[in-house]
């Protein structure tokens, strides 16, 4: 199990890790050993996440997910297959903890009476400088 909070975490088993080759330059190894590893995750099939989490998730994956409802993450910037699964696992845990905050919900307000005078004295003295301006010097 993958503790993602307190309450949640998810299964080992509904992880599925299949490894790629990388892209970009490599070396001698470049074309013989497959070190990036792409992570799939089945969220629409996930029976540890709540529907609200599910939906969240979905929202914040964009195109990482799939039309099936299923997140795709791929990690190729480590040299070895190990550091490259525990960048994915990080990189999932972290998105599924991003979906898991909910945020507060705002409870408007309305400017204090001190706060709206100060902002009309201020419009006030702004005004009073644009007509000093107009004003033509007299040719007296």
């Amino acid at each position: 199990m993958i503790p993602i909070t307190p309450t949640i975490a998810l299964d080992d088993a509904e992880i599925e890790e299949r490894f790629i080759r990388s892209s970009g330059p490599g070396g001698q190894n470049v074309n013989k050993v497959s070190t990036a590893v792409q992570l799939r995750f089945d969220v629409a099939g996930s029976p540890n996440l709540p529907g609200w989490v599910k939906h969240r998730l979905s929202v914040l994956a964009g195109s990482r997910l799939t039309g099936e409802g299923v997140l795709v993450l791929t990690a190729q910037s480590q040299r070895t297959q190990e550091a490259n699964r525990r960048e994915a696992v990080e990189r999932l845990v972290a998105l599924v903890q991003a979906a898991c905050h909910r945020d507060k919900p705002r409870r408007p307000t309305r400017p204090t009476k001190g706060s709206q005078t100060r902002r009309m004295d201020g419009k006030t003295l702004r005004g009073a400088i644009k007509k000093g301006r107009q004003s033509k010097p007299s040719l007296d």
